[in-house]
């Protein structure tokens, strides 16, 4: 009778298994990152790690960035310029709500972008709002933004992450409570380990496919491949193991994603600090650097040279790695010019993988030439507060992950202290140019103009490196700007 009755129950689910449907597609991610963001607000603070959770998923602004660095409509569902440049009239979406259900109008773009513009604004990227002269809404869905001077670059700049619009009733909450317009809403942050977004109902524009997403943050390298090997994690879009990636490339679960980023990986010099304010001091540092060394051995390959602070793919690049090549006697010969002898400087490493180990390279190389270091690893904050906010810095290795930075250069107060007027000059010359050819024509001279003066080390440019399950589509490939970009991504059947 047991027997009998085995049998019948062992067909019964035979047949159904063979009639049910298939398992349900999954509806969540896991996304590992290998830095936490020190706050969830991406209009007042530098860090990439921030844009890294939210751009795109919760905060929005008038432009975004595609997949491939096209600008694209976002909450600005077209636009008109005047003839001269300097008027822009943008046209909202209708019916965009912010996650706690209020509905976006003009004015909360008028709030925004005249709080990223004032005198005391904390926005890292002020700069992108400078020629703004005045921010009007002439109804609901419309928006008038008047420039003192015409500015090829005012699209562009108005998609980046620190350009988002916010509502002011919760603008002084979003980095720990972050409310946007986005396709994602904000759950759950659990300090040290992980944020969770959720699938918001009430997106104005196609709904996001998964319905749960969890960044979790895993900076040590055999912590990131341990959590990939047990499929705790989904994707790590930039993977801090690159020596690994053969191996889980090798393994039918996982697919390996390499692609390019904004990414400049440079060794800084504070150009204010002795003797790193001499040209042929930073000169001889410069020659010093091996880029292909540090590439192979801090990054197993995975990086391409550059020699100025300026992304490879783009169409204005110029190759100017034979500046600044590889030449240990040239550095040595420029030092004694100098009369520096013995010279010790501080090197300051933030946490990720190119910075630790390319620091321990860098050191050695400059050993070659007579140029001792004492390293300095610091955590992300730390390094935020003192390198980047106060300048208190030698040398330090970091990657500008921001679309084409190389303004930054033109600031007198940015970390590196640069800043020359005839830098200035071009730059201001680019923002009125708006012919193609005669903005890369500028784009080049800017180039030439940082690395014929040696402001920093140009290394490589960082590949966005990464490694994902079989089944998950829709992850950018390239990085066009510092983001994990969810809004497409699902599970194949």
């Amino acid at each position: 009778m047991r027997h009998g009755g085995s049998l019948v129950l062992a067909s019964l689910a035979l047949v159904l298994a063979m009639t049910a449907p298939g398992a349900a597609q999954r509806t969540d991610v896991v996304v590992g990152l290998v830095l936490e963001p020190p706050h969830l607000d991406p209009t007042s603070n530098a860090a990439a790690a921030i844009d890294e959770v939210v751009y795109a998923n919760l905060f929005e602004g008038l432009t975004r960035f595609g997949a491939n660095g096209d600008i694209l409509p976002a909450l600005a569902e077209s636009w008109d310029i005047s003839p001269d440049g300097l008027t822009y009239r943008f046209t909202l979406h209708d019916g965009v709500t912010f996650h706690d259900g209020a509905a976006l109008t003009a004015a909360d773009v008028v709030f925004s972008l005249d709080r990223a513009r004032a005198g005391d604004s904390v926005n890292a990227q002020k700069f992108l709002f400078a020629d703004i002269e005045a921010v009007v809404a002439e109804d609901d869905r419309t928006v008038v933004v008047t420039l003192a001077r015409p500015n090829g670059n005012f699209l562009f700049n108005m998609a980046w992450g620190d350009a988002v619009i916010v509502a002011e009733a919760s603008a002084g909450t979003n980095a720990t409570q972050p409310i946007g317009t986005g396709p994602f809403r904000f759950e759950t942050w659990r300090q040290g380990d992980s944020v969770t977004l959720v699938r918001n109902p009430s997106y104005w524009g196609e709904p996001a496919r998964l319905e749960r997403a969890t960044f979790r943050f895993i900076s040590d390298p055999t912590a990131a491949f341990a959590a990939m090997m047990a499929e705790d994690v989904d994707t790590f879009p930039v993977f801090p193991a690159p020596e690994t990636l053969s191996i889980l490339d090798a393994d039918p679960r996982f697919e390996t994603v390499v692609g390019t980023t904004e990414g400049e990986t440079i060794l800084a010099m504070n150009n204010r600090r002795e003797p790193l304010d001499d040209i042929r001091v930073r000169e001889a540092i410069a020659h010093a650097i091996d880029r292909q060394t540090i590439i192979d051995g801090a990054m197993f390959g995975y990086g391409t040279p550059i020699g100025t602070h300026f992304a490879p793919h783009h169409p204005a690049y110029v190759d100017l790695t034979g500046l600044s090549a590889h030449d240990p006697a040239r550095a040595r010969d420029l030092l004694s010019e100098a009369g520096v002898e013995g010279l010790r400087l501080s090197l300051a490493l933030p946490p990720p993988v190119y910075a630790r180990r390319g620091g321990e390279i860098i050191a050695a190389q400059l050993r070659d030439v007579g140029i001792e270091t004492d390293i300095v690893n610091l955590e992300w904050a730390q390094w935020l507060e003192q390198v980047f906010g106060n300048a208190d810095f030698d040398l330090t290795v970091i990657s500008h992950t921001e679309p084409m930075d190389i303004e930054i250069y033109g600031r007198e107060d940015y970390y590196f202290g640069y800043g020359a007027p005839e830098f200035q000059a071009l730059w201001d010359e680019l923002n009125l140019t708006l012919d193609p050819d005669r903005r890369n024509a500028l784009l080049g001279d800017l180039q030439r103009n940082i690395s014929e003066n040696f402001v920093n080390a140009y290394i490589f440019q960082l590949a966005k490196a990464g490694v994902q399950n079989v089944d998950l589509e829709g992850m950018w490939i390239n990085a066009p700007t510092q983001a994990t970009d969810l809004t497409q991504v699902y599970w194949a059947d």
